[in-house]
């Protein structure tokens, strides 16, 4: 028996004084006495990785959360040595690192302090696994905020909280409960009006402590693996969120019906059931673009199999859905029955392509369809059968788009609810136990699962949603926040999930409106419908073992307002693909909330409710039953109130009168918001106008509208039409500005033009500097005209 208690535990390590290092070209490393390397690379001027080895060596360097087709690249790098540190210069920042025990700290280039190491990097050996649990801290300033960290059923502002990262099937889970489905280990800091972000990209169980232990001290460690984190300057949030996004990718474009409204239920079942439900959205006029099947379409829960008790010909009956506009989703889990007449185990166990555990028998697990083996998705080989076993589905049958549950992975009936820590994985290469892999695991199920639908669907583009991601599963799919509550607090955490989620980088996602679990009343089912509208994923999904949870589930007053609402979305659409197109090409956001639309305001660093919807929509729900009305921050500049058109002044808090089939919903003033006629589902109409809702502002404000073929790959040969629009207000006059690019010719031929809040009365109207009598665009009483859209600039005069 050892009795020597620094053996025995050794607690925390540090590193010592630099003795040497070497810069070569992007990457610097600094070599202490006791074998600790501190490898500093600049990958941008605002952005820089800083990898910790204490064993003198560093191991491959391999991450599934970096987009590795992104192209980094600096304008300026200086490395300097002073008596106490090193100084690394770029031109947007400096860190000093100090030779005496690689603490850092990194400044603006007016020598702004934006963040400093407290104890810095930190260790302590794992006797029980092998390896380090590794750990740093830093200073947390007076004032300091942080945001971030993707799905968290809490306060948008993490000050004071503790976190922890480890994917979990968490059913029914409360505000504040950790961990959750999803790890995103990437949070943003915001003091000063200075704003910077943190990505530590490491796998493990990892935990943010952000001054809930120690009051000013922020710290982050993990259970393993290495201290590997960016450093990200702003100043402002939105330069953070767009480099972290462009650092760990983008999706491409969705077709355009999933941007549509979508219905599920565990489960719609047999086919007849399914037609009905599908009818009754047709008979009710409530657009609807996608249903979904559960895990009783399947034999046995066995997947890429059908009931066909339930679904004798799921060929034909999909075909006949589409045909009425429904495009049928289908879920796939990872857990493969243990059944040697079942050909997709067969094939696994023939190509040994399932988790093993450490001394060799498969990983067995309980889930829906009874004893499982699991595939390893972390190998090459497994991910591409796995995308192969889709071809029946999607190339065959003609389902559209897949669903990835369980995945975390979930296993039921053991306490962790999830694979023991010894099973391996190849990791692609870099062999490891699930303590590493598990956070990635339904990742890397979403990317099999996003390759194959793609393969098969194509050219159509593939639709991929999943329970479980981690960092970079944005690239293959999206994601909604898992087995929720109809309470009227789930409404509030779901607002909170979907905001913090998009600043996360991972846009395309919501909540199961009205809750997963339990029963909601009308008016929660309601105002859940009125706040799902505008989140960029908008599907309802109940779990059935409570009741119905289709609008026409409550009464009359509901399904008129469910009707109302995802109209409204419908007619939106454009504006909705707009917001798309931005967050693919530029890592824009698609939901803004209040402290990234405005962080200098610091009002805005503790709002929970209200949100930017796009660049130009600021919507607040109601999260309270009864509600008559809410109070409301109204963020700077000017804005109209969408239902009355009633002008008002930002930077302020108010209470704003709503009904039960209203929401507060403000509109920018100087906006163009792009509107389509009301479709039961993407594509039903072919119209000859598009919409565009002006907003009168005295002074500048750019809009803009992207369409394209909405579906299919030719936007990427230049097959689309972005417009760039710009409205000029005055005293009396407005002009608005058009400018085309692209080759897509829309199907339409004319603008209807809605002018809203215009302060004068109109008397003369110039289309590119040529004047128009009224009767020849349909203007009328002060409030619309049609014009042809081959416009470049229109000129709306008054008195």
């Amino acid at each position: 028996m050892i009795t020597n208690t620094s053996l025995e535990y050794k607690g925390d390590l540090y590193p010592s004084k630099i003795v040497s290092y070497e810069h070569e070209g992007d990457s610097i490393s600094f070599n202490t006495d006791n074998k600790v390397i501190l490898k500093v690379t600049i990958l941008r001027d605002s952005l820089i990785r800083f990898r910790f080895t204490t064993k003198g060596y560093f191991s491959n360097d391999f991450s599934y959360a970096i987009d590795k087709t992104q192209l980094h690249g600096y304008n300026f790098l200086e490395l300097t040595e002073e008596e106490t540190y090193f100084e690394i210069r770029t031109s947007k920042v400096k860190c000093k690192i100090q030779k005496a025990d690689l603490r850092l700290a990194i400044y603006d280039l007016n020598d702004f302090l934006i963040l400093e190491d407290e104890l810095g990097f930190h260790w302590e050996e794992s006797y029980e696994y092998g390896g380090n649990i590794v750990k740093m801290s830093k200073f947390s300033k007076d004032g300091e905020c942080y945001y971030g960290l993707g799905d968290k059923a809490t306060q948008m502002n993490l000050k004071g909280k503790r976190v922890e990262n480890f994917a979990t099937d968490q059913y029914a889970y409360q505000k504040d409960q950790e961990p959750l489905y999803k790890v995103v280990p990437f949070y943003i800091g915001l003091h000063n009006k200075q704003s910077y972000g943190i990505f530590f990209d490491n796998t493990f169980r990892t935990f943010f402590d952000f001054c809930q232990e120690r009051r000013n001290i922020t710290s982050f460690w993990a259970e393993g693996g290495e201290m590997n984190y960016y450093f990200i300057y702003g100043p402002q949030m939105q330069d953070v969120v767009t480099t972290y996004t462009d650092l760990t990718g983008k999706p491409e474009l969705p077709p355009l019906w999933v941007l549509g409204y979508h219905q599920c239920k565990w489960s719609y079942y047999p086919e007849s059931k399914v037609k009905e439900i599908t009818s009754k959205f047709r008979e009710l006029k409530i657009p609807c673009d996608a249903i979904y099947l559960d895990i009783d379409y399947m034999d046995g829960f066995r997947c890429f199999t059908w009931n066909k008790n339930y679904f004798p010909d799921p060929k034909k009956m999909v075909a006949e859905l589409a045909e009425d506009g429904f495009k049928t989703v289908v879920i796939i889990d990872p857990g493969i029955k243990i059944d040697k007449d079942y050909w997709v185990y067969q094939e696994a166990l023939e190509k040994d392509y399932f988790c093993k555990r450490a001394d060799g028998p498969y990983m067995k697990g309980k889930v829906w369809p009874g004893e499982c083996n699991f595939p390893d998705y972390t190998n090459p080989a497994v991910r591409e059968w796995w995308a192969g076993l889709f071809k029946e589905l999607i190339a065959d049958i003609g389902v559209k788009g897949v669903w990835n549950d369980m995945n975390e992975p979930a296993v039921m009936e053991v306490p962790n609810k999830t694979f023991p820590m010894d099973v391996r994985h190849l990791y692609d290469g870099n062999p490891c136990s699930h303590r590493k892999a598990h956070n990635i695991y339904g990742t890397q199920m979403a990317r099999a699962t996003y390759h194959g639908v793609k393969r098969f669907v194509y050219p159509k583009r593939p639709f991929v949603i999943t329970r479980s991601a981690y960092s970079g599963a944005q690239r293959y799919t999206s994601s909604w926040t898992g087995d929720n509550v109809a309470t009227w607090e789930h409404l509030w955490i779901a607002n909170i999930q979907v905001q913090r989620m998009s600043i996360s980088g991972m846009g395309f996602t919501g909540s199961d409106i009205g809750g997963f679990a339990e029963q909601p009343s009308g008016e929660l089912y309601a105002r859940w419908i009125q706040l799902g509208v505008f989140h960029p994923f908008c599907r309802t999904h109940s779990s059935g073992d409570h009741g119905n949870q289709e609008p026409w589930s409550f009464d009359e007053e509901v399904i008129n307002i469910t009707r109302k609402f995802v109209s409204l979305r419908y007619q939106l659409l454009p504006y909705l693909y707009t917001m798309f197109w931005q967050y693919i090409e530029e890592g824009v956001p698609m939901l803004k909330p209040l402290v990234y639309y405005d962080q200098d305001d610091t009002q805005t660093h503790y709002r929970n409710d209200e949100f930017v919807f796009g660049n130009q929509i600021l919507v607040c729900p109601i999260l309270e039953p009864n509600a008559v009305g809410r109070r409301m921050y109204i963020p700077r500049g000017e804005w109209y109130n969408y239902w009355t058109n009633e002008l008002f002044v930002g930077g302020r808090e108010i209470w704003i009168d709503t009904k039960f089939d209203e929401i507060p919903v403000f509109i920018k003033a100087g906006a163009i918001i792009p509107k389509y006629p009301v479709q039961q589902y993407v594509g039903e109409l072919e119209f000859d106008e598009l919409t565009l809702d002006v907003y009168y502002k005295h002074g500048k404000e750019k809009s803009q509208v992207y369409e394209d073929a909405q579906d299919g790959y030719d936007y990427k040969k230049g097959r689309y039409s972005f417009l760039s629009l710009r409205t000029i207000g005055k005293d009396k006059e407005l002009i608005i500005q058009l400018h085309k690019e692209g080759k897509y010719d829309t199907p339409y031929s004319k603008y209807k033009i809605n002018l809203i809040g215009l302060p004068f009365k109109v008397t003369e109207i110039e289309i590119d500097n040529e004047k128009v009598e009224f009767d020849k665009i349909s203007f009328e009483s002060n409030n619309f005209l049609i014009v042809d859209k081959e416009f470049n600039e229109l000129h709306i005069v008054g008195e």
